[in-house]
């Protein structure tokens, strides 16, 4: 008899049990069983956004695709957005995702109701403010009457509270919001004194908003990881911590951080207002020839347009010291090569600079992936492809990726040292310009890509031979071709 009554409850605890963990998935089912990996997330620039129609992007969206794609050739991403930043953690608790992913700050009010997994990014709150209406607050009393919004259920309300202990006085208001970008936005139009946002989100849309500065740093740095139901799929939990210990091995995630982050300190206020003021004044009279030169070339038009405004701040009149001249800025030996008559017209000089750039991704080795190989073909656009594979070459020696940006642009620069240059191949080369170049561009058409639509194009078929390179010439020798 008592052997049936364990046996019986037993089974009601199994019962039980299943219950609760049905209960608290609400019908989702086991990632292992559907192959969908469910994630709830927020709209944001270093989160999830459509970059163009039909395709998207963030930090956060590759890295789940990359977990998916981990888990196995048959998994998918589901993504949803929560309405508001403080809805993604409840929607997560109400059984609506597998996980959370929305830049989230391991708090000790989030780690009581959900379950972290590893950390993978480092972030540091600071109170953003417009540099043009309000001084830089020195301290948390420069902050007491002040109008200061942060969106409600974030890691800033948090810390506010935290602070709010020594300094009775503060206050601010918790809003529903989409986004800190938003918020960021109203500091930048006046209608908010302050707001507070992590550093990396302050260094990205400051190259929107050339007038928001980053100020006073709140407390200690904190680290961003994903959020998982205190009773979810353990074996899901399991994968994740695999999973990042992988990338964070392999040098997968810091080229994913590189491919976000790792760009944004390199314009300064004055480059960035600059740019968006000629983005209206000078632009629109070009804007039709780079879209040519996406039709010819395939390349996004604003990439371009870009990389023009790095080499000539789209004056087709430009011409440098060495003789470099035009909208793209060719040498003359590379006009001469690409069959451009003129390089002070700017269509020839935007139509073969562009076909230029293609054919330079071509001759970077087919191992290096997108977006790293338009990155690497830029550097070689500046310093040339002799230079690039010594950098390339130096990576390698040091145990380095080869094939990676986040690593060459660490390379680059030690060819101006004599203990690297005497024993590359190629010598001494003025490593720092090429990454300051690149940089330089990725941030251009970050801006571009925010405020210009894309352009839809088939790419033609054209094709571009191999050529020859000079050693000697920072631009590539390529032989004459015809344009179509």
């Amino acid at each position: 008899m008592k052997k049936h009554r364990l046996l019986g409850l037993v089974l009601l605890v199994l019962i039980l049990a299943l219950l609760a963990y049905k209960l608290t998935q609400k019908g989702l089912p086991r990632v292992q069983n559907s192959k969908t990996l469910v994630v709830i997330t927020s709209n944001g620039p270093n989160t999830y956004y459509v970059k163009n129609e039909g395709e998207y992007a963030g930090f956060e969206y590759d890295l789940v695709n990359l977990f998916a794609k981990d888990l196995g050739p048959d998994y998918s991403v589901k993504i949803i957005t929560a309405d508001h930043l403080g809805d993604v953690i409840p929607k997560l608790l109400e059984g609506k995702a597998h996980l959370a992913a929305a830049n989230l700050s391991i708090t000790p009010d989030r780690a009581s109701i959900v379950k972290f997994g590893p950390s993978y990014l480092d972030v540091q709150q600071h109170i953003t403010y417009n540099t043009e209406q309000n001084p830089e607050p020195k301290d948390i009393n420069a902050l007491i009457g002040k109008h200061i919004h942060v969106p409600k259920g974030s890691s800033y309300g948090e810390r506010l509270k935290f602070l709010q202990a020594n300094q009775p006085k503060l206050s601010w208001q918790e809003v529903q919001t989409d986004s800190t970008d938003e918020l960021i936005e109203q500091v930048n139009m006046g209608l908010l004194d302050y707001t507070v946002a992590d550093d990396r989100i302050i260094d990205i849309l400051q190259n929107f908003y050339p007038n928001i500065g980053k100020g006073l740093a709140l407390g200690e740095p904190e680290q961003l990881a994903w959020a998982f139901p205190k009773n979810g799929d353990e074996w899901l939990y399991a994968k994740s911590v695999e999973f990042f210990k992988r990338i964070s091995a392999d040098g997968t995630l810091k080229n994913l951080v590189d491919r976000y982050y790792g760009h944004t300190e390199r314009l300064d206020p004055v480059d960035v207002s600059k740019f968006l003021e000629l983005t209206h004044s000078k632009l629109p009279k070009y804007i039709p020839l780079f879209k040519q030169a996406q039709e010819l070339t395939d390349i996004d038009w604003r990439l371009i347009a870009a990389i023009s405004y790095q080499e000539s701040h789209w004056d087709q009149y430009n011409t440098s010291p060495t003789n470099v001249r035009g909208m793209m800025m060719l040498t003359e030996q590379t006009a001469d090569a690409l069959n451009v008559t003129d390089r002070l017209d700017a269509k020839q000089s935007i139509m073969g600079g562009a076909r230029y750039i293609n054919i330079l991704k071509q001759q970077v080795p087919e191992s290096i992936p997108e977006p790293d190989r338009t990155w690497m073909a830029l550097a070689a656009y500046n310093i040339g492809l002799a230079h690039l594979e010594d950098a390339r070459l130096l990576a390698k020696r040091m145990n380095l990726n080869a094939d990676s940006w986040a690593d060459i642009k660490t390379t680059l620069p030690l060819l101006n040292k004599a203990k690297f240059y005497s024993t590359a191949k190629f010598g001494y080369a003025s490593g720092g310009a090429p990454v300051i170049f690149v940089e330089a561009i990725r941030n251009y058409y970050d801006i571009l890509e925010k405020y210009l639509p894309a352009h839809q194009s088939v790419l033609p078929n054209f094709e571009f031979k191999p050529f020859a390179f000079n050693p000697t010439d920072s631009k590539v020798v390529v032989p004459k071709q015809k344009l179509p």
